[in-house]
This record gives structure tokens, sequence and C-alpha cells, in this order.
């Protein structure tokens, strides 16, 4: 086996549910109030950004409520500990010159109203792309388009991989996230399409490929598997300390642009 064909698998998931790159709504099985830290440091700018939010009851219609009396930190691998500082442009904690380095360990510290959370993640080291390329498929009747990425995966490492997708310069919502514990040294492809299934011959489509760690990927897993069904959907499993929601990634990223109108005919079987 040389692909893992996940295009219509993913898609079927994917329709039921759409999150924003950063900010992302958690429907909660909560009532009462809890802390949402949302953090994803990754190397293609030394801008970071750090959301900080309390949720508000399950049945309230209200988005959650923007905390802005936090103190962010986080650490480096060398042991200084860089300020966050709250913007009312991003709302949330920046930090201008903050870069990140593969194999690097970095600490989370939020403190708010006197409760401190906490994490700490080691970034991944990115797994590169070979080949790229477009791909159209039927799919139930419907007419589907995807980006195609074409990777040797590392064997004997645990990898796990996010995809955030932009289509016609629309904000990033999150697609899918995989793992290679079925396919650990292969020869892989990955399929990616758009939650909303608004690529068109004519689009402009911007993927992010994320190197995650496992618990990240477990967060983003929880989220793409859930039943969209239930009334009151379990929380995704956050990395972060003292019943804080939200999670703290620090990945190694590339991105790829897609030019549709370039469109070539290919089918699945090219990605054999």
């Amino acid at each position: 086996m040389k692909r893992l064909y996940i295009g219509t698998l993913v898609l079927v998931l994917c329709q039921f549910f759409s999150s924003c790159e950063e900010l992302i709504d958690i429907n909660l099985n909560d009532a009462d109030p809890r802390i949402v830290i949302e953090a994803d440091l990754n190397n293609l700018s030394t801008t970071q950004v750090i959301y900080v939010s309390r949720t508000v009851p399950f049945n309230d219609t209200r988005p959650n409520e923007v905390v802005e009396n936090a103190e962010v930190r986080v650490t480096r691998p060398q042991g200084n500990s860089i300020l966050f500082t709250y913007s009312d442009e991003h709302r949330g904690y920046v930090n201008r010159a903050f870069s990140v380095r593969e194999n690097n360990t970095y600490s989370l510290r939020v403190t708010v109203d006197g409760e401190l959370y906490e994490a700490t993640e080691t970034m991944p080291m990115r797994v590169g792309v070979d080949s790229v390329g477009m791909l159209r498929e039927n799919i139930f009747g419907d007419t589907y388009y995807f980006a195609t990425l074409r990777f040797q995966d590392p064997a004997g490492i645990d990898n796990y991989y996010k995809y955030n997708v932009s289509v016609d310069d629309r904000p990033m919502k999150f697609f899918a996230a995989f793992s290679d514990k079925f396919n650990d040294g292969l020869y892989v492809t990955h399929q990616i399409g758009s939650v909303d299934n608004d690529i068109e011959m004519t689009s402009q489509v911007l993927i992010r490929r994320q190197s995650i760690s496992a618990s990240v990927f477990r967060y983003w897993n929880e989220i793409q598997s859930t039943n969209p069904g239930s009334a009151a959907p379990a929380n995704p499993t956050s990395n972060i300390s003292n019943g804080a929601l939200g999670y703290f990634s620090v990945s190694s990223a590339e991105e790829f642009r897609f030019d549709f109108s370039n469109y070539q005919e290919m089918t699945t079987e090219d990605n054999l």
C-alpha cells in the first residue's frame, strides 16, 4: 500500500463541523464557566497570538467572553520567560518577536484571577512534501475538488499532521488531523479539501500543513470525531492543566498555494 486514501471518509466527517484556525467555538457540556486557552505557536511568523476566554452557560447563545486581565508567558528552552501582552486588535495576547525551533521544548503559563494554567510541548520535526497536485472526484453524485500532498512518512517515528484550509482568501478553517498509525514508513498521499465544499474550478486555495504532537492530535481528532447529533458533546481533551479547555501547540508548519484555474485532470489512480 503506497497511499492513504482519506478523501471520502474525512469529507463525510468534516461536513458536520467547522472550526476556525485559532478562535474556536466549543459546545460545552459544563454549566460552570471555564477558562479556554488557544495557543498555536508555529514557525511561519515571529508574531504569535494566544487567546484566553471564559465559557458561557451551555444554553447561552453568546460567544465566549474574552479575558483581558490574564498574565500570559511562554518559557523558552534557555529558561527565559517571555511575556505576551493583550492586544485589542487581535483580542488575544501577542508577542511580535517570538520564534520557535524544531525539537525545542516550550512551556506555557497563564494566570487568571490567581489560578495558574500550564502546558509543555516539544516542537516536532517537519515532514517535507515531495509533490503536490489537484484532484476531482464524484462522491454520491456531487463533485469535490482536492489538493493532494505526497510525502515519505518517516519510519519508526510517530507522526501527526493537521491541515487548515483557506478558499479565495476567506478565513482559514480546520479540515482534518491525521496520524501515521496505519502507514508508518510508507509513501503517503493526503487529499485535502474544504469542509464547506466551496472549492471550484476557479478557486485559489491556501493549505497550511502542520506537524503536531500526539496530545494536540488527540485534541483535534476528538473534534473531528464528534457526533453532530449529540445534544451535549464531550469537551475535547486538553493538554493544559487545572481544568482549562483548549490546547497548547508548538508546530512545524508549511503553506501551499493552489490555483485550481490551472487544474489538470487527475484520477484517484494517479495517487498510487
